[in-house]
């Protein structure tokens, strides 16, 4: 067989990912925050990029309206106007003229140094709180909010406050530093004794001293190391950890299971002072240090709001708080370029920065459009979910939304992720919407949601009684005669994951909570 050389021309077709591309996929499945974050990265980077401030002299010397920063794709716009792109153009710069010199500076020339009157912040700053408080000083626009504001008491800080009065030598006071150094958000020691005492040169009896003598510091049980420490600590202040509290405290793991037959062989009691000892439980504090997180707790903003319209149908619209409004400063540009030789450093510096903040617009205006088409196909999809509640959720899956609106699976797949939708119902994930579906027990019958046949679960094991508790087997022929036709096991695996208990338990439960409501 002979080895010859040959030249073929071939034509094929390949996806290459540029750069700009693989950035226009994150920006599809960045949240808000992480989208801000990016924007400011770009605003400092590029000199032609601004951000445009709500209501300001800004959007309105631009002509930038807010409401316009992205078209609705169902409208029609090709979004290539200026508007929506978020561009300057030049004759829409403002030129300072001498009239607006004369308003905007002090031309009055009959009182530049003024000889009396009040002292200002920049005159005399030292003179600032005194004049405060003068009697009749004009004390309205200085005023700092910020310095009226209490600070926040921190877990640690509270501590330390009570240590100088617990512990008078200098050497106790150093490791009690140190233990208040080991308190979790919950007010838990963590770490070893024994490490702890090694590492400060102590004896682990006297760290252990030092110990005891700080859970008896407010709020109490802290300084616990494990829940029922901190359970026995507040009953031992209570003067209440007598045996029988001692032995139920030591096995919680009983309480947990709801053993309550147990518990009243181990604690010697009978079901009376059982009640009672479960009452006095439930009125303690798991977590002493809780109350002093400091934690600012953080909102979800919605990236859509859906609101009822009044011919019946469903607004979808994009909430204005979330859309980022980005310029591009076209004005700045033609001014700067004048100056610049053509195919210099600075000009090619320039044409590459307006490229970047006009490829960023037009990011920023697709991945608008595109979060819209996913959010109204989904609305579309859900309409009884809206209407009637969780019971008529829909089984939904990322194809079917992805055929609708002529997009790849991947696509939806990011563009769900972390987005929030606000809704007549509340405010829910996009991927909340996308459920397994679930066969009928019916023959061609309609499939079910997961979402649905749990919140049903849900519902049937709330309304038990104490002597008519549901079993898994009952919860299945419950939902065959509601037309959902679903296993055992996956009954038990949806009841679990709701972290509700097993028949056995609940009916333990809720005798005992007969009982108590009898007493």
């Amino acid at each position: 067989m002979g080895l010859s050389a040959s030249l073929f021309l071939r034509q094929t077709q390949s996806l290459v990912m540029t750069p700009q591309l693989m950035q226009s996929i994150q920006l599809l499945q960045m949240t808000h925050f992480e989208l801000t974050q990016f924007i400011a990265q770009e605003v400092e980077k590029n000199p032609l990029l601004e951000i445009a401030s709500d209501g300001g002299e800004n959007g309105a010397e631009t002509g930038f309206e807010d409401n316009q920063a992205f078209s609705d794709p169902e409208s029609g716009g090709d979004g290539n106007d200026g508007a929506t792109e978020g561009h300057w153009y030049e004759g829409t710069s403002s030129s300072i003229t001498a009239e607006r010199l004369d308003e905007g500076l002090d031309t009055g020339f009959e009182n530049v140094f003024p000889d009396d009157g009040p002292a200002r912040r920049a005159d005399a700053p030292e003179l600032l709180s005194q004049w405060k408080s003068m009697p009749g000083g004009e004390a309205g626009e200085d005023y700092d909010l910020d310095d009226f504001v209490a600070g926040q008491v921190t877990l640690r800080d509270h501590m330390n406050q009570q240590v100088p009065f617990l512990l008078g030598g200098a050497a106790d006071r150093l490791v009690a530093q140190h233990l208040v150094d080991q308190l979790d958000e919950a007010g838990y020691l963590q770490g070893d004794l024994q490490e702890i005492a090694a590492r400060l040169g102590k004896r682990a009896e006297d760290v252990e001293a030092i110990l005891q003598a700080l859970q008896t510091l407010d709020p109490p049980g802290v300084f616990a190391r494990s829940l029922s420490e901190c359970l026995s600590i507040q009953l031992r202040q209570k003067n209440r950890l007598d045996p029988a509290m001692e032995a139920l405290v030591n096995h919680l793991e009983l309480l947990a299971k709801r053993d309550f037959a147990s518990l009243r062989k181990i604690c010697g009691v009978d079901d009376e002072d059982l009640i009672d000892m479960l009452a006095e439980i439930r009125g303690l504090n798991p977590k002493p240090g809780a109350g002093f997180e400091s934690g600012v707790s953080e909102t979800i903003a919605p990236d859509i709001v859906v609101r009822a319209a009044p011919d019946g149908s469903w607004m979808v619209e994009l909430n204005p708080d979330t859309l980022p409004r980005v310029l591009v400063n076209q004005a700045y540009f033609q001014k700067v370029a004048k100056n610049c030789p053509k195919n210099g450093e600075d000009h090619n510096f320039l044409s590459e920065c307006l490229q970047n903040a006009n490829w960023l617009t037009r990011s920023l205006d697709q991945r608008a459009k595109t979060i819209m088409k996913v959010a109204a196909e989904i609305v579309r999809q859900q309409d009884a979910f809206l209407m009637h509640g969780v019971d008529h959720l829909r089984p939904l899956n990322l194809k079917t939304v992805a055929e609708a609106i002529k997009m790849h699976e991947s696509t939806v797949s990011r563009v769900t992720s972390n987005k929030y939708m606000l809704t007549p119902r509340g405010l829910f994930e996009l991927k909340y919407f996308f459920t397994v579906s679930i066969g009928s027990a019916e023959e061609g019958g309609d499939s079910h949601s997961a979402e649905a046949v749990r919140h049903r679960i849900r519902q049937m094991i709330a309304q038990e009684t104490p002597d008519a508790v549901l079993s898994d087997d009952d919860i299945v022929i419950s939902l065959k005669r509601g037309g959902v036709e679903l296993a055992r096991r996956t009954v038990a695996k949806y009841r679990e994951a709701m972290n509700i208990p097993s028949s056995v338990q609940r009916r333990r439960e809720k005798r005992a909570l007969a009982k108590v409501a009898a007493f």
